[in-house]
């Protein structure tokens, strides 16, 4: 299995898995955002509109439009040329925005690729519960995911560059503010075996999914391999993770990893889970360097490959009719994961 193209700016069906330009094309729609939760927060852009000239008047003359491709936390708008509106989608997402606020600054010269530049912090108005973030625009593409029928060279570069920025999360200083810190603490950090019950339960549901295309018991069987290895001896020292590595969170440029999105889930604990876009944006032999590079021993890499599973048999029943570019890269994943259980190094 080679790696296909490394960025597919055309968009195709749930069948088959794509890289998007960061930027997605507007959509035309200024109603209400689509619904992704059952507490989801109406947004339109009439709102942002108000919010931003309101709290930024400097920048009422701006362009604003809803961006065609929006995230599971954020509704996001374009504004003007150079900056991104992020405003969170349910009630508790200003934890988010405050988390990003207060240590993206603090670790943007600290990782070799881009960070979004928060340029201000709007605050709870007009009926609008949450604050909410102006970032900087950041240019790139979407690294389209690894499928079996792919036949292009590995990604190498990818591969190097990703490893660079697990290694360098792992190795940034934990200041006691951040141990003590209860939004820096979420089960993304904990032993993957806390995940189980969760896990078993999202594979049970997928099995309703008409036409998912996924071979669930095999996926179970992966799962269950997953749980019987063995505790390690002691567990390792908290570092930071980023805790959401997907696709959509990365962006490339000639081939090259130039920026990390999205940091709301930023936290500390064991930093396995980012492990995870080995599954999703490698192929197998950049995958084994991906690995060699960030030096983790045998059953830390099944582990990480385990949350791969988990996180994505979760999306679908989920998102699997309000975001079906993510199912689809989450179905890419695990069917890598069940190919590397099954075919590959184990």
């Amino acid at each position: 299995m080679g790696s296909g193209p490394l960025v597919e700016p055309v968009e195709r069906g749930l069948s088959q898995v794509l890289g998007r330009h960061s930027g997605g094309e507007p959509d035309g729609i200024s109603g209400v955002t689509d619904l992704l939760h059952d507490d989801e927060i109406p947004i339109d852009l009439n709102l942002v509109r108000a919010l931003v000239d309101r709290a930024f008047p400097g920048y009422a003359s701006l362009s604003l439009r809803r961006l065609g491709a929006s995230g599971s936390s954020n509704a996001l708008f374009r504004l003007g040329d150079e900056l991104l509106v992020r405003l969170p989608r349910q009630p508790g997402g200003t934890a988010t925005i405050e988390k990003e606020a207060r240590w993206i600054p603090q670790m943007a010269s600290l990782l070799p690729v881009s960070l979004p530049e928060i340029v201000a912090v709007g605050e709870s108005d007009l009926g609008y519960p949450e604050r909410w973030s102006i970032v900087r625009w950041l240019d790139g593409y979407v690294p389209s995911v690894v499928t079996d029928a792919d036949t292009r060279p590995a990604r190498h570069e990818l591969a190097a560059d990703l490893a660079a920025v697990v290694r360098a999360l792992r190795n940034i200083d934990l200041p006691a503010s951040a141990l003590g810190d209860p939004d820096l603490h979420w089960y993304r950090g904990l032993p993957i075996t806390s995940r189980d019950i969760d896990t078993r339960c999202a594979i049970e549901a997928c099995r309703a999914i008409p036409g998912l295309g996924l071979d669930l018991d095999t996926a179970l069987e992966v799962w269950e391999e997953s749980m019987a290895l063995p505790e390690p001896e002691q567990r390792s020292a908290p570092r930071w993770y980023h805790g959401d590595l997907f696709a959509e969170n990365l962006l490339v440029q000639g081939g090259r990893l130039t920026a990390v999105l999205d940091f709301g889930g930023l936290g500390v604990g064991d930093p396995t889970v980012d492990l995870l876009p080995a599954w999703q944006v490698l192929d197998p032999d950049s995958r084994a360097e991906f690995r060699q590079a960030v030096g983790v021993d045998q059953d830390s890499w099944l582990r990480g490959r385990a949350w791969a599973l988990s996180l994505a048999v979760g999306a679908f029943p989920y998102y699997w009719r309000t975001m079906p570019e993510r199912c689809a890269r989450s179905l890419a994943m695990v069917r890598a994961v069940i190919a590397d259980a099954r075919f590959g190094q184990r």
